[in-house]
C-alpha cells in the first residue's frame, strides 16, 4: 500500500462507513435492521449504534460458524492485524486449502455487518465484538487461548522478567518493556521455538500438550514439580495468580502449528439424504396428510362447535381439557396440541370473552368451511409457516417455573418461522423425493447460527427444526419425509435440478446412495420478507398444485341394513352436515361408517326436520335401496317425538295423554325431577327445562322442548361463534429487514444529515467554530445571508429549533426567503422545506471546497 493510500486509511468505524456506497450501506441495513430502528441522523451515529452491546451481539448470532471463527481469531490476532496474519490463523501452517478457498467470503461479510474494519494491512474488530470474544479468565475464548505474553506479565516484577530471559537463554535488557519484546520475538519465531522445546523434559511437554488446545489455566503448588519449573524458569509457563499459571498464546499457537481453532469448519456441512421415493410417491402421501389435517381441524372445531373447554385464569386449556380433546380426536396429547395451536393461529378458534369464558369456533371458521379444499389447506400451511407460537414447547416450564398450557401465554419463540422456511429451503435443495437425515439437518443449522445454543437435541434449532419435519409431515407440506411439489411452491423453491429418475418402480431406502453436493462457503443469507401479493401468490401455485391430487367429494352414501351408512370418500359440505346431524361417526379411515340411532335421529328431529325430509335425504343420496330397519327406526322416533311437550315454570311437562304423565309418575326413575301433576295434562318440575329433558329422553320418553309461546324449539348445530376475532400476531425475532423503498430513504436521510453534520463552515465571530454547537447569528445576519445565498445559490449550514423545542443542524440551499419564511432545498431531508425564521439560531456559510 502507498503512502497516499495509507492516510487515507479510515481512523474509525464512521469513516469507514463514510467511505461506502449506497449499495453497501444498504447491505449493511438489511443484515442488520436494528440499525434503522429508528433511522440515524448521520453516519456517526450509526457506527454508535453498530457498536452497541445488543446490536454487536444480535449480529454475531447470525454469522455461520466459519465466519465467526474468523472473527473470534481476528480477537486474539494483534491489533490491528493484517490479511495474512489473519489467515494464518485460521489456516495453521499448513495452509488449509478449504480454509483458504473460504476466507475472502467470511471477511467480506464481517466487512458488509460492519464488525470488521480498515483496509487489508490495519483488520480492526469492533471494539464491543473484540470485547466479546477475546480471552479473558471470566470469559474464556472459544479457542482455546489464553492471554498474550505482555498480558500475563504486566503484573510481574521486572527482576523476574529478566530471570525468565536469562533462562530461556536470551540477553537481558534495560527495561520490562523490552524484556516482554524479546520473550514475544523467541515465542513466535517457529526455528527459536523448536529448539528450545527440543531440549525440554518430556513430562514437561506432556503438561503443555494437556493446556494447549484450552483451557489455558492450571494449578500449580507454592513448591511445582520439575516439569513444572522448568516451564515456569522460561516463561512457557506464567503465573496470573496464586496457585494458577496460564500457557501464553504466543506458545499456544506454536504448539498448535499456527491454528487459532482445534477444528475450523470453512464448508457447511452437507445434509445427508436418508432415503428416496419417486416424486408422484411423495405428492400423493403429502396429499393425503393435508386431506388429513383438513379433517382433524373439522373434526376438533365440531367438537367445540356447542362451545369448547372453559379458559384457565391463567389462560389457556388444562390438562384435563387437551387429554379430553386428544381421546376425540384419537390421537397423542402433544399431537392434538399441535392441532389446537394451528387451528388457534389459523384465527380458526378462540375465546368468546363471555363471563364464563369458553373457547369455541370464530365466524372465519364459517368462511373457511366454504373454501376449497385447497385454499383450506393453504390457508393452515401459511399460517403455519408464520407463526411463532411452537405447540412442542407445551407442557415445559417457563423461566418463572410455570407450566406451558395449550392456547396459554408463554408459547412464542421467536425464531419458529425462521427455521421452519430454513429446513423446508434445505429439503428443496435436495434431489427431487428425497428426504433428509434430521442429524445431518440439525448439525446444518447450527453451522449456520453457531452462536444460537450448542449443537445438542437440547437447543431450541434443533428441537425447532426436528418439530418442523415432524409437523410439515402431518401437514402434508412433505412426503415420507420429502418435500412435495406443492411444498416446493409455498416456499417460492424451484425444482430441484437434481431430480430423481421418475420412472423408478421402488423405494429406495437408507442404504441407497444418492449424490451428495458440498457447495462452497455459502453462508445462508437472512430470510427476505415476503411481501403480502407475493405470499398470496405462493399460497395459490401450491393450491393449484395440491387441488388434483385431494379426493373429489362425493354426493352418495350407502346405506346397510344394520343402520349404518358408508361414506366412501370425503362428502360434499351439506351432505356432511345433514349426516353428521342425523347418525354418529362410528369409525374413520378410507371410508366413514355413520351409524343411525334413536339418539341420532332425534337429533335430527330437534334441528327442525320431519320425518318425511329424513326419508326424502336419504332416498335421494343413497346409492343402495333404504333399509326397512332404518324406515321404521326414523318413523318411530317421529311417531314420539314432540308428543311431551316441556317449557319453564321452573319447568313443566305437558302431553294430551293424561296416560303417559300417570305412567312417568309412577315410574321411580322420575323422581329426582320432583314432579307434581298442576291438571290432567300438565306437570309441573322442581328441575330446569334443559334437566327435565334430559331425564326424561334417559326414562325412553322423547320429549320436545316449547318457547313461552308454546312454539316447539329447534335445536340448531353449530350455534355458537365467538365475536370476530383476528388471529395472533407473530412475535418478529428483532425488526424485520427493511424494503427497498425503506432502505432508499434511510440511506439519503443518514447521507443529508452526515452532510449537515460533518460540512465545513466559514468561521464568524458569532461561530468561530463548530465543536458540536449550533451556529448563532442575530436576526438580522441570518436575514442578510439567508437573501444572499438565493442570489448566489450557495449552500448554508443553519441551526433550527422545531415546535416542540428540540434543536438539529441543516444543511440548505436557499430559494426564496419573504414573509419571515425561507424556502429550501434542505439536504438533511432530501426535499423542500419551508423554515420560520424566528425559529433558525444562525447561518454559517460552507467551506469554499465543500460549497
Amino acid at each position: 500500500m502507498s503512502s497516499d493510500e495509507k492516510q487515507v486509511a479510515p481512523r474509525s468505524l464512521a469513516e469507514a462507513l463514510r467511505a461506502k456506497d449506497d449499495g453497501s450501506l444498504a447491505a449493511l441495513l438489511r443484515a442488520r435492521p436494528d440499525l434503522i430502528t429508528p433511522v440515524p441522523t448521520d453516519l456517526t451515529q450509526l457506527a454508535t449504534r453498530a457498536g452497541t452491546r445488543a446490536s454487536v451481539i444480535r449480529a454475531l448470532e447470525r454469522l455461520d460458524r466459519f465466519t465467526l471463527q474468523t472473527a473470534e481469531a481476528l480477537a486474539v490476532a494483534p491489533e490491528p492485524a493484517d490479511r495474512e496474519t489473519l489467515l494464518a490463523l485460521l489456516a495453521g501452517d499448513e495452509n488449509d486449502p478449504a480454509v483458504v478457498g473460504a476466507f475472502p467470503h467470511a471477511l467480506t461479510a464481517l466487512r458488509e455487518q460492519a464488525l470488521v474494519w480498515g483496509p487489508d494491512d490495519r483488520l480492526r474488530l469492533v471494539r464491543t465484538a473484540r470485547e466479546l470474544l477475546a480471552p479473558s479468565p471470566q470469559h474464556p475464548s472459544p479457542t482455546g487461548l489464553g492471554p498474550t505474553v505482555a498480558e500475563a506479565t504486566s503484573g510481574m516484577s521486572p527482576g523476574r522478567i529478566q530471570e525468565i530471559l536469562t533462562a530461556a537463554g536470551l540477553p537481558t535488557t534495560h527495561d520490562a518493556v523490552s524484556a516482554v519484546a524479546s520473550l514475544t520475538a523467541l515465542f513466535t519465531d517457529r526455528a527459536r521455538m523448536a529448539d528450545l522445546l527440543a531440549a525440554a523434559p518430556p513430562d514437561s511437554l506432556d503438561v503443555l500438550s494437556r493446556l494447549v488446545w484450552g483451557p489455558p489455566y492450571g494449578q500449580v503448588t507454592a513448591d511445582p514439580a520439575s516439569r513444572l519449573r522448568w516451564l515456569l524458569d522460561r516463561g512457557l509457563l506464567l503465573p496470573t495468580a496464586p496457585g494458577t499459571v496460564v500457557l501464553p498464546r504466543e506458545v499456544a499457537l506454536h504448539l498448535r502449528a499456527g491454528r487459532a481453532h482445534r477444528d475450523t469448519a470453512p464448508l457447511p456441512p452437507a445434509v445427508e439424504p436418508a432415503a428416496t421415493h419417486r416424486p408422484q410417491v411423495v405428492d400423493t402421501t403429502a396429499a393425503g396428510q393435508a386431506y388429513t389435517s383438513l379433517a382433524t381441524i373439522e373434526e376438533l372445531l365440531k367438537d367445540w362447535d356447542e362451545g369448547g373447554p372453559t379458559v384457565l385464569r391463567a389462560g389457556g386449556l388444562s390438562v384435563r381439557d387437551l387429554k379430553r380433546t386428544a381421546a376425540a380426536l384419537d390421537l397423542s396429547e402433544p399431537v392434538a396440541a399441535f392441532w389446537v395451536e394451528l387451528a388457534y393461529a389459523a384465527g380458526l378458534l378462540a375465546s368468546d370473552g363471555e363471563a364464563d369464558e369458553r373457547y369455541a369456533a370464530t365466524p372465519a371458521y364459517d368462511e373457511w368451511l366454504e373454501l376449497p379444499a385447497a385454499g383450506r389447506w393453504t390457508r393452515l400451511a401459511t399460517a403455519w409457516l408464520s407463526a411463532t407460537r411452537t405447540a412442542g414447547v407445551i407442557g415445559g416450564r417457563d423461566t418463572k417455573e410455570r407450566t406451558l398450557s395449550a392456547l396459554g401465554p408463554g408459547l412464542d419463540r421467536s425464531a419458529a418461522p425462521e427455521v421452519r422456511h430454513r429446513v423446508l429451503t434445505l429439503l428443496a435443495a435436495l434431489p427431487e423425493g428425497a428426504s433428509a437425515s434430521p442429524d445431518s439437518l440439525v448439525a446444518r443449522l447450527h453451522w449456520e447460527r453457531a452462536l444460537r445454543g450448542a449443537a445438542s437435541s437440547d437447543d431450541l434449532r434443533a428441537r425447532l427444526a426436528r418439530w418442523t419435519l415432524s409437523e410439515a409431515e402431518s401437514l402434508g407440506i412433505t412426503g415420507r419425509g420429502a418435500l412435495s411439489a406443492h411444498g416446493r411452491a409455498l416456499i417460492g423453491a424451484q425444482p430441484s435440478a437434481a431430480a430423481s429418475e421418475t420412472g423408478t418402480e421402488t423405494d429406495s431406502g437408507p442404504g441407497d446412495k444418492l449424490p451428495v453436493h458440498h457447495h462452497r462457503h455459502h453462508p445462508a443469507p437472512p430470510p427476505q420478507p415476503r411481501s403480502p401479493a407475493e405470499l398470496a401468490s405462493a399460497a395459490a401455485r401450491a393450491g393449484k398444485l395440491l387441488a388434483p391430487l385431494l379426493p373429489e367429494p362425493l354426493d352418495h352414501v350407502l346405506l346397510q341394513a344394520d343402520l349404518t351408512a358408508v361414506a366412501p370418500g370425503p362428502l360434499q359440505r351439506p351432505l356432511a352436515d345433514t349426516l353428521d346431524v342425523l347418525a354418529d361417526v362410528e369409525s374413520k379411515g378410507g371410508a366413514t361408517v355413520y351409524r343411525f340411532t334413536p339418539g341420532s335421529v332425534r337429533r335430527a328431529l330437534d334441528a327442525g326436520r320431519s320425518a318425511s325430509d329424513l326419508h326424502a335425504f336419504l332416498s335421494e343420496h343413497s346409492r343402495t335401496p333404504v333399509p326397512q330397519p332404518l324406515t321404521y327406526l326414523i318413523d318411530d322416533v317421529a311417531r314420539r317425538h314432540g308428543h311431551l311437550r316441556i317449557g319453564s315454570a321452573s319447568a313443566y311437562v305437558r302431553c294430551d295423554d293424561d296416560a303417559l304423565l300417570n305412567e312417568i309418575i309412577a315410574d321411580k326413575r322420575s323422581q329426582g325431577l320432583r314432579l307434581r301433576r298442576l291438571a290432567p295434562t300438565v306437570l309441573a318440575a322442581q328441575a330446569d327445562p334443559a334437566t327435565l329433558l334430559e331425564g326424561l329422553r334417559s326414562m325412553g320418553f322423547a320429549p320436545a322442548a316449547e318457547s313461552a309461546e308454546g312454539d316447539v324449539l329447534i335445536t340448531r348445530a353449530h350455534a355458537h361463534r365467538t365475536p370476530p376475532r383476528t388471529a395472533p400476531e407473530p412475535v418478529p425475532d428483532g425488526p424485520p429487514p427493511p424494503d427497498t423503498t425503506l432502505l432508499g430513504a434511510a440511506i439519503r436521510a443518514i447521507r443529508a444529515g452526515d452532510l449537515a453534520s460533518t460540512t465545513p463552515h466559514k468561521p464568524t465571530a458569532a461561530a468561530p467554530g463548530r465543536n458540536g454547537t449550533l451556529p448563532r447569528t442575530t436576526s438580522a445576519e441570518t436575514l442578510a445571508t439567508m437573501q444572499a445565498a438565493v442570489l448566489t445559490g450557495d449552500t448554508l449550514w443553519i441551526g433550527y429549533v422545531n415546535a416542540e423545542g428540540s434543536a438539529s443542524q441543516r444543511v440548505i440551499a436557499p430559494i426564496k426567503v419573504e414573509g419571515g419564511f425561507v424556502t429550501a432545498y434542505d439536504h438533511t431531508a432530501d426535499e423542500v422545506r419551508t423554515y420560520p425564521l424566528h425559529r433558525v439560531t444562525g447561518v454559517a456559510e460552507l467551506a469554499d471546497e465543500q460549497a
